[in-house]
């Protein structure tokens, strides 16, 4: 009986403060996908609230990422076989974000240790997943790396050491290009506070990454009535030809 009653009196103390935490601001928490859309960027800045005096002898560093969905994706291999390039083995990797960017105040092994970045999955190696592979398959880790190489060349996977600025241990904020082929979802926004390499505080926010207007009405329509859209899209086709087909009989006639 005196177990539960002190069990009970622990829980209804208050939890003590943090001594440092995150307080987010971005600049937008919206991105609109429209007909023209080529890009976006977002800002985000902060500051970290504290409950203690600056700790000038082990300074912060500051950590910000966003990650787009993520979605299982097939990776092949090719070989040249006789002068013909042919797929020869294939491995699906269970979980790769469509978008995924990290910036931090210093370069990434000196803001974030080994042991931590496999408890929070931040670098980009550890936040694309792959539990399996088929036993023919003995460089799984090769296939993780094609991911990583053409998504780095699309700009959808970036590594921006040092593109976060830190003023005074206090305010912070950096700025990450979004491209043009975005895939529509949450992008989860997270920052995370560091001393030595450890974790101290984290924060998440999510940004809305949505196809509007027309492309929103062709988006809808290609998977609500595909029928319909097959037909619009062939109509589209014909009208586009012909118009180019006359206005080219007209130029050479002149």
């Amino acid at each position: 009986m005196m177990k539960r009653i002190l069990t009970a009196v622990f829980l209804m103390l208050p939890l003590p403060a943090m001594a440092e935490e995150v307080v987010l601001g971005l600049s937008k928490n919206q991105v609109a996908i429209t007909t023209s859309f080529d890009g976006s960027d977002i800002l985000v800045f902060g500051a970290v609230k504290r409950e203690t005096p600056i700790n000038t002898e082990e300074p912060l560093e500051v950590i910000i990422s966003i990650e787009g969905p993520s979605e299982p994706i097939v990776v092949r291999r090719k070989e040249n076989r006789f002068g013909i390039w042919v797929n020869t083995d294939s491995l699906e990797v269970d979980r790769a974000p469509s978008f995924y960017a990290i910036a931090t105040t210093a370069p990434f092994h000196e803001v974030l240790s080994d042991v931590e970045d496999l408890r929070h999955h931040v670098s980009i190696d550890r936040a694309i997943r792959s539990v399996g592979a088929p036993q023919n398959i003995s460089d799984a880790e090769a296939f993780t790396d094609a991911v990583i190489r053409i998504r780095e060349g699309k700009g959808l996977y970036q590594l921006l050491e040092g593109q976060v600025a830190l003023d005074q241990q206090t305010l912070f904020r950096t700025r990450i290009d979004m491209p043009a082929d975005l895939t529509e979802g949450n992008y989860i926004t997270r920052i995370l506070l560091t001393r030595n390499g450890v974790v101290v505080s984290k924060y998440e926010a999510v940004v809305d990454v949505r196809k509007v207007g027309l492309e929103r009405f062709l988006f809808n329509m290609s998977r609500e009535q595909p029928f319909w859209y097959g037909i619009m899209s062939l109509i589209i086709a014909i009208a586009a030809g012909w118009g180019a087909s006359a206005a080219f009989s007209m130029l050479r006639n002149n």
